[in-house]
C-alpha cells in the first residue's frame, strides 16, 4: 500500500484541491476530513486520479450534498493499494471506523427480532433478541414478529429442550434444586439442576442450531426412525412421545414457506427508489425456505442503484460469520463493478459466491415478491417521515437566523443535570450532527461537587443546586477542549498515525482516532432559564472560550435564552429550528434520567452494606453475585455466609448485626424504589 495526502488551511475546495500530477492513477481508497480533523466521506476508486479530481470541478454541476460535503472538508488523503478487492475491504473498514456523517446509512425500517443461541455462554440458552450482534452467539432470522419466534420455539422445545431461561430464574432454581415449570414439563433438560450434563445440554444446543440452520432431514428421520423402532419394540408410550416430536417438527418446518430446491441456498434483494429515497428489502432463503426477511431505507442522494448495491453488500455482509454468506446473492441490479464484490463475498464465505441478477423461474418470481415488499415498505416510510428530509436543513437554517449565528449548527451539544433532593447529582451530555442524534458523542458525568467521596450525595445536598452542577460540567467538558487543542497545537513537527498516515487535529497519532471532547460544537444548548445560561456564559469566559454560541431553553414557554439578552427569543410553535432544539433538549433529559437511575438504584441496592469494617468493594460484590440481593442476605446466617469467599466468622457476625439493624430501622413495608411507606 502507498498513502499520499494534500490539505488546506481553511475549508475551501480551492485551497485544498490537489494537482492532478500528484494523484496517483492506481486504485485505492480516499478520505475527506473537515477543519477539526474528522473524516467527514469515505470512497474508493478504481483509479484515484479521475474520481478525486472529479470532486473539484464547477460546484455548481455537483449533487448539493456532494458540493456540501467538499465545502465542509479541510483536506483531502489517499490510499493506494494492490486491487480493486483490498479497495473494498479498507472502505468498508474505514467507514465503519470513522462513521462518515457524508457517506450513505443504512437504516433499518423497523426492529428485526432474531432467534438467538448464546453458545458462548456455559450453558446456552435460546432466546429473542433484537439490536446489536453478540459475540459467541448464532442468530437465526430475522423474523418479521417476535411472536412467530416463539411459536417456533415452543413446538421445537419438545424435541430439543435447551433452555430458555434468563440467568435469574436459573441461578435461584439452582440454588433451590427446582426445575422451573419447563422443566417439569419435559421443554427443558433442566441443567440447572443436574438432570443432564453441561456437555449433554451443549450437544442439545448445537442440534438446535443444526435444525434451525437447514439441516432438517436428518433429524426428522431419525425421529421417524426411532418412533418405527420403539413401536416393534411395543414400547408404545415412547413411540406415541416420538410420534408428537415428529408433528412438533413437521409443524415448525411447515411455518416456512417452500418455494425453491431443497439445496438453495441465498439471500434475495430488491430496491424501491424514488429521486430521494430508497427502500431495501431482502429476503434469506435457506434449504429453499423463506427464514427470515430484513429491510433498510436510505438517503439516495447522488447514488446510483449499483453503488447502492454495493454499498448495501458490504454492510450485510461485512461482519457476518462466513456461515452467514450464502451461495447466491440475487440483486435487482449489479455492482458498477461486479467482478470485485463478487471476489470479496467469496473471501468473505471462503467459497466461491453466485453474485447476479435473476432473469427467469422461480428465482426471478420470488425477487418480484421482494420488490412487492419494498415498495410497500417505501410507501410507510414516506407516510412516517413525510417532509423529514428537509426539515433538518430548513431547523438548521431557521437556527442560524433567529440566533444571528454564522454558520448553521451542524453540531450540537446540550446539557442537563438530574438528581433527587440533591443526591446522586449526574448530568449528560448529547450530541446532535445534522439535525441528527449521535449517540456515539454522548457523555455522562456524576457530579463532583455533590458526590465527593463517591456516595450518595447527601452530605452535599444543601450546597448543590442545578446552576452549579451545571457549571461543573461545562468546566469539566471545554477543559477537556482546550487542552486536547493544546496538545494539537503543541506537537513539534509532522505525526503521523500508526497507519503512517499524517496525523490531523483531533486524532490521537497513537490510536489514529478521535479524541474524547476533541471537537468544538457550533452551538451550545443547556436545560435552563436565564440563571443557567449566565452560569454557562460565566463558565465559558473564565476559559477564554468566545466564539462559541450558547443559548438555554425554558421548559415552562420553550424560550430561548441567549446571555446578555434581557428578552428571550420567542420561536413560533410551528418552527422547525424550536422541534429541533427540544429534541435535543428531550433527549439529554432521557439520557440524564436513565445515568441517575441507575446510579440511584445501585445506591439503594448496596447502601446498606457500606460502613461494615472490613467489607471493601470486592468482598461487598462476592456477597451480591452469591445472594443476588440484600433481601436474600437479610435471611441468611452467619454460617452461610462463611462460604463466600472472603468472608470469615467475624465478618460474618458483623454483616448480620449490621442487617438486623437496618431491618428493625425499616418500616414494616416500603416501596424501595420510592421509599413511600405501604403500610
Amino acid at each position: 500500500m502507498g498513502a499520499g495526502s494534500y490539505s488546506g488551511a481553511v475549508a475551501d475546495p480551492s485551497t485544498y484541491r490537489p494537482a492532478p500530477g500528484q494523484i496517483p492513477t492506481d486504485p485505492g481508497v480516499y478520505r475527506f476530513r473537515d477543519p477539526a480533523g474528522r473524516v467527514i466521506y469515505v470512497g474508493k476508486a478504481k483509479s484515484l486520479r479521475p474520481r478525486l479530481s472529479s470532486y473539484f470541478q464547477d460546484l455548481a454541476a455537483l449533487h448539493p450534498r456532494t458540493a456540501t460535503m467538499v465545502r465542509t472538508g479541510a483536506s483531502v488523503e489517499w490510499t493506494v493499494v494492490a486491487n480493486e478487492v483490498e479497495a473494498l475491504q479498507l472502505e468498508y473498514a474505514w467507514i465503519k471506523e470513522f462513521d462518515p456523517r457524508f457517506n450513505v446509512r443504512y437504516r433499518d425500517d423497523k426492529s428485526y427480532p432474531f432467534l438467538a443461541v448464546t453458545l458462548g455462554e456455559q450453558f446456552p440458552r435460546a432466546q429473542v433478541l433484537r439490536g446489536a450482534k453478540r459475540k459467541g452467539t448464532r442468530y437465526f432470522g430475522p423474523y418479521s414478529h417476535a411472536w412467530a419466534i416463539r411459536e417456533t420455539l415452543d413446538l421445537l422445545l419438545r424435541v430439543f429442550p435447551v433452555r430458555t431461561c434468563s440467568s435469574g430464574v436459573f441461578k435461584r432454581a439452582a440454588q433451590s434444586g427446582r426445575p422451573c415449570l419447563l422443566g417439569y414439563l419435559d421443554k427443558c433438560a433442566a441443567p440447572c439442576v443436574g438432570r443432564v450434563t453441561e456437555d449433554e445440554h451443549r450437544a442439545i444446543a448445537e442440534e438446535f442450531c443444526d435444525f434451525m440452520a437447514g439441516n432438517t432431514t436428518r433429524f426428522v428421520r431419525r425421529t421417524e426412525r426411532a418412533m418405527q423402532e420403539a413401536a416393534a419394540e411395543l414400547e408404545f408410550e415412547r413411540a406415541a412421545r416420538l410420534r408428537d416430536d415428529l408433528v412438533a417438527l413437521t409443524k415448525a418446518l411447515e411455518k416456512n414457506a417452500v418455494v425453491l430446491g431443497d439445496a438453495t441456498d441465498a439471500d434475495v434483494f430488491a430496491i424501491a427508489d424514488d429521486e430521494l429515497e430508497a427502500a431495501v428489502q431482502v429476503f434469506h432463503v435457506r434449504g429453499g425456505r423463506v427464514r427470515g426477511q430484513r429491510g433498510w431505507v436510505v438517503e439516495k442522494e447522488h447514488e446510483q442503484l449499483p453503488d447502492l448495491v454495493e454499498h448495501l453488500l458490504q454492510q450485510v455482509y461485512g461482519d457476518q460469520p462466513p456461515e452467514a454468506v450464502p451461495r447466491e446473492v440475487l440483486v435487482p441490479v449489479l455492482p458498477s463493478e461486479p467482478a470485485p464484490v463478487a471476489a470479496w463475498l467469496a473471501s468473505r464465505r471462503g467459497a466461491s459466491v453466485d453474485l447476479r441478477v435473476p432473469r427467469r423461474g422461480d428465482k426471478r418470481a420470488l425477487m418480484q415478491t421482494v420488490e412487492r415488499n419494498a415498495l410497500q415498505s417505501l410507501a410507510r416510510h414516506k407516510v412516517s417521515r413525510a417532509g423529514d428530509l428537509t426539515a433538518r436543513s430548513v431547523a438548521l437554517q431557521e437556527l442560524q437566523e433567529s440566533l444571528g449565528l454564522s454558520e448553521a449548527p451542524l453540531r450540537i451539544e446540550c446539557f442537563d443535570v438530574s438528581h433527587v433532593q440533591g443526591t446522586n447529582v449526574v448530568a449528560s451530555m448529547v450530541v446532535f450532527e445534522d439535525g441528527l442524534a449521535r449517540s456515539s458523542e454522548y457523555r455522562r458525568f456524576i457530579i463532583r461537587s455533590a458526590d465527593p467521596h463517591g456516595g450518595d450525595g447527601s452530605a452535599a445536598a444543601a450546597t448543590v443546586d442545578d446552576t452549579a452542577a451545571m457549571r461543573e460540567v461545562l468546566t469539566r467538558r471545554f477543559s477537556r477542549l482546550l487542552a486536547a487543542e493544546s496538545v494539537d497545537q503543541d506537537d513539534a513537527g509532522p505525526t503521523t498515525t500508526p497507519s503512517g498516515m499524517p496525523s490531523a487535529p483531533g486524532i490521537d497519532p497513537d490510536t489514529g482516532r478521535p479524541r474524547k471532547f476533541a471537537y468544538r460544537p457550533n452551538l451550545v444548548v443547556v436545560d435552563g432559564g436565564l440563571p443557567q445560561v449566565n452560569a454557562a456564559a460565566a463558565v465559558l469566559a473564565e476559559l477564554g472560550i468566545t466564539d462559541l454560541a450558547l443559548v438555554g431553553l425554558a421548559k415552562r414557554l420553550e424560550e430561548v435564552w441567549v446571555p446578555g439578552q434581557a428578552f428571550p427569543v420567542i420561536l413560533p410553535r410551528t418552527s422547525e429550528g424550536l422541534y429541533l432544539l427540544q429534541r435535543v433538549r428531550d433527549e439529554a433529559h432521557r439520557f440524564a434520567i436513565t445515568f441517575h437511575r441507575q446510579r440511584r438504584a445501585k445506591a439503594m441496592t448496596t447502601s446498606v452494606l457500606d460502613g461494615i469494617p472490613g467489607l471493601g468493594p470486592s468482598r461487598r460484590a462476592a456477597l451480591l453475585a452469591r445472594y443476588g440481593s440484600v433481601k436474600k442476605l437479610r435471611a441468611a446466617t452467619p454460617e452461610d455466609l462463611e462460604e463466600v469467599a472472603g468472608i470469615g466468622p467475624s465478618l460474618a457476625k458483623a454483616v448480620v448485626v449490621a442487617l438486623a439493624r437496618d431491618s428493625a430501622a425499616r418500616p414494616a413495608s416500603v416501596n424501595v424504589t420510592t421509599g413511600e411507606i405501604l403500610d
